[in-house]
């Protein structure tokens, strides 16, 4: 492999290469380090290249491959982290302002650690939306990430940069968190493989959050086999954060080529059916349902009414999170971030509960739907990537405002904390547009197998873009 083709390479190739000395991390991380700087000028992924720490790590996995130690199963493959999370040594500023005043991080988030000591090598922090708040990356701090397929633009967030530089090629892997749709919809914006885990399967700790009861962590990658390796090696209890889940580790790698396979899979109806341009998305669904065969259809009832309450307990959650700073502080939020945190501080208490109690019952309706299906399919976004600054979009017929209107088919699945995998499909038009592969609860296994056999059967990829 020459320089340019180890900084493309999958996370899987590269760790085989490391692992049998076909070449070295320090080889394979200078690679991806240079192309970082050549690249991301045009891209603003990076908020931060933590390169000295980066060469001392793939050092130290080359140290221990020459003394015959045994290599993790991620050696020498460079990633890079959503600047919400920890960092050793880095500021976590969040995406905003307030935060680039603390001091820097004293240790990894745990699943920075855990892919660390699989060998893995931080190569740097990514640009996000303030305080993972929007669905465009849109920040008015450090600028907007240009979708690597258009500069001209968004790529989706509020993980942004994360799925940009993946799908740029600038690291294999990267982190992203998701409270509405943040790995999702860029995923789906960039052309990329996104998992968004079940509530709880992750450890968020060392990770700034956004809504607590919402939050997800999970990773970006171009393939299916990637995604499963960082997810399985981030998995376990974590006593540090208090939502992980006391459950044993349930390695998904293993079980992709058993592909979708048995598996009883049905379309999502009602509020995931689009007209318009969102017709063009969910007629993609439908294409990836021939594929697997899934010719039923199903609805979950008041799915709108799920959206609506997941932006009450959104906001009120964030509002009050950072309500300290609102009152003493408000001229250095990103404009949008304030006004939506600050109307988040404001909701009744009553509208609170109202909202919290519909979610249970809604999440009862929706699990229903797993007595009698292993996967539902709904399209991520509405539409592909809008212009950086465009304000409107049509959707069903009306224009609405493109901001929060990305996340229409995401936010009523992140209400229940649903496992749910987003593939990119191969020839959607000018720019990708991704599908949601939603498991029942502790399935990421399924949804991963089924994401496995869509690119095996070339329905859907990932492709590296130059830019």
């Amino acid at each position: 492999m020459n320089a340019d083709d180890l900084a493309r390479a999958d996370a899987t190739a590269i760790a085989t290469a490391v692992r049998t000395g076909a070449t070295t991390a320090v080889a394979v991380t200078e690679a991806a380090l240079a192309r970082i700087v050549q690249r991301n000028p045009s891209l603003n992924c990076f908020t931060a290249i933590t390169a000295e720490r980066a060469l001392a790590t793939a050092r130290s996995v080359d140290t221990r491959r020459a003394a015959g130690a045994e290599q993790g199963p991620l050696a020498g493959v460079p990633f890079a982290v959503k600047n919400l999370f920890d960092l050793q040594g880095v500021v976590t500023i969040a995406g905003s302002r307030i935060d680039a005043e603390r001091p820097p991080a004293i240790a990894d988030a745990t699943i920075v650690a855990r892919l660390v000591a699989a060998g893995a090598v931080p190569v740097g922090a990514l640009n996000m939306d303030e305080y993972a708040y929007g669905f465009t990356t849109e920040n008015s701090h450090y600028g907007p990430v240009h979708n690597p397929h258009d500069l001209s633009r968004v790529a989706g967030g509020s993980s942004g940069g994360s799925a940009a530089a993946v799908a740029a090629g600038l690291v294999p892997l990267s982190l992203g968190s998701d409270t509405n749709g943040s790995i999702r919809v860029p995923a789906s914006l960039c052309g990329i493989f996104g998992l968004k885990p079940t509530y709880g399967r992750l450890s968020r700790a060392g990770a700034r959050l956004f809504a607590t009861s919402l939050d997800h962590v999970g990773p970006f990658a171009r393939t299916v086999a990637d995604l499963a390796a960082a997810y399985d090696t981030m998995q376990g209890p974590d006593p540090r954060d208090p939502v992980c889940a006391e459950r044993p580790v349930e390695p998904a790698a293993g079980e992709l080529r058993l592909g979708a396979s048995g598996l009883r899979i049905a379309v999502l109806d009602g509020h995931f059916a689009g007209t318009g341009p969102a017709a063009a998305a969910v007629a993609n669904v439908a294409n990836v349902a021939k594929a697997l065969g899934a010719s039923r259809r199903v609805e979950i009832p008041e799915a709108a009414r799920a959206r609506a309450a997941a932006f009450v307990i959104t906001a009120a959650e964030g509002g009050n999170l950072h309500l300290a700073d609102l009152k003493t502080r408000a001229a250095d939020f990103d404009p949008m971030t304030r006004d939506r945190f600050l109307a988040g501080a404001l909701v009744p208490a009553a509208w609170v509960i109202e909202a919290q109690r519909f979610r249970s019952w809604y999440r009862e309706q929706v699990l229903a739907l797993f007595r009698d299906h292993d996967i539902l399919l709904a399209s991520a976004t509405p539409c592909p990537a809008p212009l950086i600054g465009q304000e409107m979009i049509e959707i069903d017929g009306a224009m609405v405002p493109a901001r929060p209107y990305l996340g229409v088919y995401t936010q009523p699945l992140s209400f229940v904390g649903l496992p749910i995998v987003t593939v990119p499909l191969r020839d959607p038009g000018p720019m990708p547009i991704g599908v949601q592969i939603i498991a029942a609860p502790w399935r990421e296994a399924d949804a991963l197998r089924v994401a496995w056999a869509l690119e095996r059967d070339d329905v859907t990829t990932a492709m590296t873009i130059d830019c």
